[in-house]
């Protein structure tokens, strides 16, 4: 999106349609059919003046001046020195009611931002608290007693999004350097899994865990790249939401479950799927978010044990409320507890159940824009903390009673990378523009831990750096090195202590960029592009590309290492790679 705005970088006169008649200025001042004063939207501030007149602010965005014209249902708006693309005037049915104003496009706007900004808005008074009612969470629980399978051992699981507290960084692997997904190279085995999904797969003992959103249309897809755009897919179709648990050894299908069918509640980003939050697994449950299709729980056998309806999750962009994009917080499983992240557009908050029965634990209210990433538990010396990644605050929380411990702004606007951590030292960041930031936080921290202007790092945080996190993928830690993957790329190394820039490179085969998150074992970091192509990265403080190995299918989730073998999602298949 600010690819967009940099394209369009223009101040835009705005607002009006030179294609009717043009009222009397004085019966517009009579008698105006839109509301008087400042209206607001999202980020956005706008007002229709009796006259005739327009304006409209947002922060981050340029200024819109200009003039609008209604008649009946219909508000005609014209671009004043219009830029390409937005010569033409926009159309567009209005309706008000109790002082609210909502818009709708009355036929195709080739003018990407004011459609963007304008279709589907409903603008209030500016100044007023709009009442959010509580937000319903509805337990649905197996109506016959289900046996538990007994607790297995945790070595070689990778129980949840990047592995054991999301580090990505499993040893003794003896991975091949070389593969070949489209020859069968070092392939083990490769099984369909029908769906799209960009949810990763978890191990446990000999069982591996994906999820998939089926959709009846066979043709939905979704688009890869590098672009700014926000847009929705149109795929509304009749869904089913899936778990499957399969060999780990042979690839095969041991069982799938629908968790639940109908049609999305929510749209999803063009570049999404509806099943792109990763499930999580303690070796007696698996555990899958499908955001406003609610949380389901499965035993590792197969047998549903719980369904969680925690109401709709409407998560997108910040300033532009109408813009959906869909979820992709995973949950986690903890000492038997089970969190969940839901930041959205209009209430966010935690929510901690207990994994085998999901009774509510605590839920900690949150004011916070829609985020994206995976909450993450450090255990040290001084006491667990579950930290969270989050537009207005990072946060750390007490994961036994909710109580929030500590707070730290700056970060961007949009954030989904993880938090993760070494045991005295805690590494937050996102990569929204402008702040992009990198957080170096100590545990142990206390209230506000937020950085003066001008600071770079206080008694709580250890370092920190602008414009160098990344905006999808979450960092590595890797023999105390932190690797930071950019979607377009560029990969980044720092001493982990000092926060020093050992090297900046690109890496090559870039095509569509990066969303997986890097993984490493045994001194080698394995990226995954979009494309397709795996690339194995030397470890170390030079940067030594060793080998890209094509899988010959799109690549969006991150891979999971088990006991020797590699497992790989791709848009269609999942793979396991090994010698």
């Amino acid at each position: 999106m600010n690819r967009t705005r940099r394209r369009m970088g223009f101040t835009l006169a705005v607002l009006a349609f030179a294609g009717a008649s043009a009222t009397p200025m004085s019966a517009q001042q009579q008698v105006s059919p839109l509301p008087s004063g400042r209206l607001a939207f999202g980020a956005f501030e706008a007002e229709f003046a009796a006259d005739g007149a327009f304006s409209i602010e947002g922060e981050g965005w340029p200024t819109l001046a200009g003039t609008w014209e209604a008649a009946g249902s219909l508000l005609v708006l014209t671009l004043l020195e219009a830029p390409t693309g937005c010569e033409t005037p926009g159309r567009y049915e209005f309706h008000v009611e109790d002082g609210r104003l909502s818009l709708s496009a009355a036929g195709p706007d080739d003018c990407m931002l004011r459609r963007m900004i304008l279709d589907g808005s409903t603008w209030r008074p500016a100044g007023e608290v709009e009442a959010i009612p509580a937000h319903r969470i509805t337990h649905a629980v197996a109506t016959e007693p289900v046996a538990l399978p007994e607790p297995t051992d945790a070595e070689g699981s990778w129980p949840s999004f990047r592995g054991p507290n999301a580090a990505g960084i499993a040893e003794n692997q003896n991975l091949p350097d070389e593969w070949n997904g489209e020859t069968g190279e070092n392939i083990l085995w490769k099984t369909t899994i029908p769906g799209l999904a960009h949810s990763s797969p978890v191990v446990w003992g000999d069982r591996v865990f994906v999820t998939s959103a089926i959709s009846r249309d066979e043709g939905a897809t979704f688009r890869p790249g590098l672009y700014g755009d926000g847009d929705a897919s149109t795929d509304r179709t009749f869904h089913r939401w899936m778990i499957y648990a399969l060999d780990k050894n042979s690839g095969e299908i041991l069982w799938e479950r629908v968790a639940y069918e109908g049609t999305p509640i929510d749209k999803r980003h063009v570049k999404s799927t509806y099943a792109s939050s990763t499930p999580a697994t303690d070796g007696r449950i698996v555990v899958a978010s499908f955001g406003s299709q609610g949380l389901h729980a499965y035993t590792v056998d197969g047998d549903h044990l719980w369904s969680l309806d925690v109401g709709r999750i409407d998560v997108g962009a910040y300033d532009i409320p109408t813009f959906e994009w869909g979820p992709a917080s995973s949950p986690i499983i903890w000492n038997g507890v089970v969190f969940v992240q839901y930041d959205t557009q209009e209430d966010s908050f935690l929510l901690a159940l207990d994994a085998l029965s999901s009774d509510l634990l605590w839920k900690a209210e949150r004011h916070e824009l829609p985020s994206w990433g995976t909450p993450n538990v450090y255990e040290g010396a001084g006491g667990p903390e579950l930290v969270t990644n989050a537009a207005n605050y990072i946060r750390g929380y007490d994961p036994i009673s909710g109580r929030e411990l500590w707070r730290l702004g700056g970060s961007s606007k949009i954030t989904a990378p993880t938090p993760i951590f070494t045991d005295d030292l805690i590494v937050v960041a996102s990569g929204r523009g402008p702040e992009k930031p990198i957080f170096v936080v100590r545990p142990g921290a206390r209230g506000d831990i937020t950085l003066e202007d001008g600071e770079t790092s206080n008694d709580d945080v250890v370092w920190s750096r602008q414009r160098r996190g990344p905006y999808m993928p979450t960092p590595l830690i890797y023999d105390g090195i932190l690797y930071v993957l950019g979607n377009n790329g560029v990969f980044d190394a720092y001493e982990l202590e000092s926060g020093e820039e050992i090297y900046r490179s690109r890496v090559p085969h870039l095509g569509s960029g990066f969303s997986a998150s890097p993984v490493g074992a045994d001194g080698k970091i394995y990226l995954s592009n979009e494309d397709g192509d795996m690339l194995v990265i030397a470890a170390g403080r030079e940067f030594v590309h060793l080998a890209t190995n094509p899988m010959g299918e799109l690549l969006m989730a991150t891979p999971a290492l088990s006991d020797g073998v590699m497992y790989v999602r791709s848009v269609n298949s999942l793979f396991a790679i090994g010698r």
